[in-house]
């Protein structure tokens, strides 16, 4: 299995960071497992660089082990055991050996240090300003703990604020690189395996040995009660929120089908008012979304908004594993997956297929000229009798308007579908008198006979 698959963007910004003749500073954040090391390792491996991982001992350990990682890097062995005690002197024996040289430093875990020690921002703020600002060097400070790390370094009231060249959010893998990970699986095996690990390597790397069961996999790396996954959610939130419980209870509710504030606020018994300080959170760690429908013109500002979970383990998680884990705990496993089999495609993959089709494959088709115009909206619609449309685009410079509906199921896509939307388009509220309404159609089975001849009768239909 490939262990370093596209992050050709983020390696080529490092690349140019470190090609200049300057001072450079990046900030790499994102969520634990999401490949921010591996990024760097991949970056400095025919590089020299001093790469010191912190971790969450007291400042002063680190401060010892960081002289080590000093020492090593200028080829001092003696610093290792001075009587240095502080970190400013540190750096500038690192920019002082081989003063002709481009100095590479990277701190990962960087938010531990100042954690433990929060004087430790401020520090870091003198030593750039005041050493590394003014020295050929790199400096890299990475972390994965997403809410420290963006109030440790990017966010107006940290003394680092305005410092920085650059900074990487890291994100996940999209599904039109799904493939490069495995050899040999089907096109639905795919899906059906992005379905549970989203585009997180790590989870990814996991299921890579059971990549023909999606069952399988989830028995042996969710399921089993030794598994890093199987208590994932609980970790990620325990280190990102100190109030678990309350976040625990949205993730649940918004897993349950209540999208809107006013529902989700209903199950909880708490006030509307309540919410928003919480769903920003959890949409700052790219577990949650808020949509609005695609036709909507000024979104921000619209009461039509849904909260969806992105992530698509968080979501399988709370929809499979959470409601039965006094299951597991009693090695009822088989029970457990039974549930699964019964609901996952219906009420988890097929979701995450339309999620692929707006935002990869109808990325792809507009890329590809496709239409003579570019969608400057893309996105689902709904209103409020619960009709629903899984795609629906929209050219604001222009009258045109894409209609689609996506299946992910055993049995060909029938002509049905197109009545059903063209039934259901006609409660779209969006320039009505005057657009151009184009269909598109996504079906992982195919087409039967009927819809095909239709397609080819109607130059306004595509069958992808």
């Amino acid at each position: 299995m490939k262990k370093f698959i596209n992050r050709d963007k983020e390696r080529n910004y490092l690349e140019s960071e470190f090609s200049k003749n300057s001072a450079s500073f990046v900030v790499i954040y994102g969520r634990r497992r999401i490949g921010k090391t591996e990024l760097i390792k991949e970056f400095i491996k025919d590089k020299s660089a001093l790469f010191f991982l912190a971790t969450e001992e007291s400042e002063k350990e680190n401060k010892n082990e960081f002289k080590k990682a000093v020492a090593e890097y200028t080829n001092t062995p003696l610093l290792a055991d001075s009587n240095i005690s502080d970190w400013e002197t540190l750096f500038k024996y690192i920019v002082e050996s081989n003063p002709n040289e481009r100095k590479l430093i990277i701190i990962d875990e960087f938010q531990y240090i100042a954690k433990s020690y929060p004087p430790f921002i401020s520090i870091m703020q003198k030593i750039w300003d005041n050493t590394l600002s003014k020295e050929n060097v790199m400096l890299i400070l990475c972390g994965s703990l997403v809410n420290m790390m963006y109030a440790q370094t990017l966010s107006y009231d940290s003394p680092l604020y305005g410092r920085r060249t650059g900074q990487i959010k890291m994100k996940q893998i999209a599904f039109k690189h799904y493939h490069e990970f495995f050899d040999g699986i089907s096109e639905r095996q795919l899906i059906e395996a992005y379905a549970v690990t989203g585009g997180v390597p790590k989870y990814i790397e996991s299921f890579e040995p059971y990549s023909a069961n999606i069952y399988e996999a989830i028995e042996k790396c969710v399921m089993s009660k030794e598994s890093y996954l199987y208590e994932e959610p609980n970790f990620l939130l325990e280190k990102e929120v100190q109030d678990v419980g309350s976040y625990f209870s949205i993730i649940k509710t918004i897993a349950s089908g209540k999208q809107k504030p006013s529902e989700i606020a209903a199950a909880l018994e708490i006030q509307s008012t309540n919410l928003p300080k919480y769903l920003k959170v959890l949409i700052d760690l790219d577990i949650l979304e808020r949509e609005v429908p695609a036709t909507e013109s000024k979104p921000e500002k619209s009461k039509m908004g849904l909260y969806r979970i992105k992530d698509n383990y968080i979501k399988f998680w709370f929809m499979f594993i959470y409601p039965y884990r006094s299951y597991i705990e009693m090695d009822n496993t088989d029970f457990v997956i039974d549930k699964i089999k019964k609901g996952f495609i219906a009420n988890h993959a097929a979701f995450v297929y339309e999620e692929i089709c707006r935002k990869e494959y109808m990325t792809e088709l507009v890329a590809k000229g496709t239409w003579n115009f570019v969608p400057t909206k893309i996105g689902r619609w709904w209103d409020r009798t619960d009709k629903e449309i899984d795609i629906v685009a929209v050219d604001e410079n222009s009258d045109n308007i894409i209609f689609g509906e996506c299946k992910f199921t055993n049995k060909p896509m029938d002509v049905n579908v197109y009545y059903d939307l063209v039934e259901k388009k006609q409660y779209v509220n969006w320039k009505n008198s005057s657009r151009t309404e184009h269909f598109i159609f996504f079906s992982f089975s195919g087409y039967t006979d009927k819809i095909k001849n239709l397609a080819e009768k109607k130059d306004n239909i595509i069958l992808y």
